[in-house]
């Protein structure tokens, strides 16, 4: 920064309102990090009303050569909103209205600061659906979805964030709005902007309003969970549901060490003991489309070898086969104090792969690695487990990060399939991005941020590995 802390203060300040410029060091703490617990306190932390104190703040940091994050809920796993160099924490949290639900476009406008599942429950009380689900959606916020596109359990039938934004209204480091996209499905005029800001983790613009497509609620629903007495058997279900084209809106596989430490963690067993892994599946649609494929479901995971089978219709007996899965993130610290969660995603045929890989790195490692995730589109959560009070035992972990990384990607898979890179993966960009698409990033980065001041320190590493 070019200016003291005080006096940057003082400036934002007048912008804002005391109350929302904040530089106390809870306030300073509790923005600097994210769900990793890891980074460092932010030198002030703001929280804007508007877009046009946005675009204030962002004059007065370009204008004092001070670093800027955007944040959203703070629910990220890879310290994509963690001030690493210092500067200024923007909090969407106040932008948290919804400003429009167009029935008849099937659209809605909303705010960055607007919470996932509060937004999925407004349009759903009005006969429609907003599919992207990721499992902090009541927590996490539609802004922070955006800008790390999301994905979640849906994403097999229904696709990940990117494909339900229409258009945004964001704001460049230098104060200027633009508005990309529309309320229209198909727009081919110019660059596709939009789609360039999804994902893009707050590195190139502050997303400050959002236009989201939607569809209508599907009417019927239910869900099955199959148990298996390995993580080859239920794998080979899932071969078979593909084979079969069943596409259930979710098929989630949860395997034993994951099952284990849910058990340990609840003092109960959601599943049978001896259960070696776990299908979840929803079927939606219209009431004989949810019967046929639900039937369908149930032939396929009997006849690769499921154990049991149990169906749920209403929202509560829906709820209490899904509770395994909401337990685990808790659960896992049953297992270790440290948990380093990779979002790894490989092609869907390829997960049998995947999980040969995890099992010859806790062989090598020494380490537990349970897994889970989002078995119908490839993307598993392989949570490397160690005790942080033992170095040696973290080195592990790092190495046999490293080594899952480079397994995925010879796979043909992508080091992260709904995180983001943040700062924990920016050294293993190159794994999977060769060097000149690496340096068309790097020049797309200097168009909108030439200063480099926004959100510094993510998505691009600062040495190879």
């Amino acid at each position: 920064m070019s200016v003291s802390t005080e006096s940057l203060a003082a400036r934002l300040r007048e912008v804002l309102g005391a109350e929302y410029v904040r530089t106390d060091e809870a306030s300073r703490e509790q923005y600097g990090a994210d769900a990793l617990r890891r980074g460092r306190a932010a030198d002030i932390v703001v929280l804007p009303a508007g877009t046009g104190e946005v675009a204030a703040v962002a004059r007065i940091c370009t204008e004092t050569r001070t670093p800027l994050v955007p944040r959203g809920a703070g629910t990220g796993y890879s310290g994509g909103a963690v001030p690493l160099r210092g500067g200024v924490v923007l909090s969407l949290e106040r932008l948290d209205r919804i400003l429009e639900i167009d029935e008849a476009n099937l659209v809605a406008v909303v705010q960055p600061g607007v919470i996932t599942g509060d937004l999925q429950d407004a349009v759903e009380a009005r006969g429609l659906f907003y599919p992207p689900d990721p499992a902090s959606l009541r927590r996490s916020s539609i802004g922070g979805n955006v800008a790390e596109c999301a994905g979640g359990p849906r994403a097999f039938k229904y696709g990940v964030t990117r494909q339900y934004v229409l258009g945004l209204e964001a704001v460049l480091m230098n104060g200027d709005v633009i508005r990309t996209g529309g309320r229209v499905v198909k727009n081919v005029v110019g660059y596709d902007l939009t789609q360039l800001l999804v994902g893009s983790e707050g590195t190139l613009a502050i997303i400050t309003e959002i236009t989201l497509r939607l569809v209508p609620r599907p009417p019927a629903a239910a869900t099955l969970r199959a148990t298996f007495t390995s993580i080859d058997v239920a794998v080979d279900a899932v071969s078979r549901l593909v084979r079969a084209r069943v596409v259930p809106a979710t098929l989630e596989l949860i395997d034993r060490r994951t099952l284990d430490a849910v058990a340990a963690a609840l003092g109960e067993r959601l599943a049978p003991e001896g259960t070696g892994a776990v299908l979840i599946l929803d079927v939606d649609g219209l009431p004989e489309q949810v019967e046929a494929e639900a039937r369908r479901v149930e032939q396929a995971c009997r006849e690769a070898g499921a154990t049991e089978i149990l169906r749920a219709d209403t929202p509560e007996e829906r709820g209490a086969l899904w509770r395994v899965r909401r337990e685990i993130s808790h659960a896992l610290m049953v297992v270790a104090d440290l948990k380093i969660n990779n979002d790894v995603v490989v092609p869907k045929g390829r997960v049998p792969e995947l999980y040969a890989l995890v099992a010859r790195l806790e062989a090598e490692f020494g380490l537990p690695i349970p897994s889970f995730g989002h078995a119908g589109d490839g993307n598993i959560h392989v949570n490397i487990m160690a005790s942080s009070s033992d170095p040696e035992a973290v080195r592990r972990a790092r190495a046999a990060e490293a080594e899952l990384f480079r397994g995925v990607v010879a796979l043909g898979g992508a080091i992260s399939g709904e995180h983001g890179i943040g700062f924990t993966k920016a050294p293993y960009i190159g794994l999977g991005v060769d060097p000149p698409t690496l340096a068309l990033m790097r020049r797309v980065k200097d168009a909108f941020d030439p200063l480099g001041l926004l959100n510094p320190g993510k998505i691009f590493p600062d040495v190879a590995v």
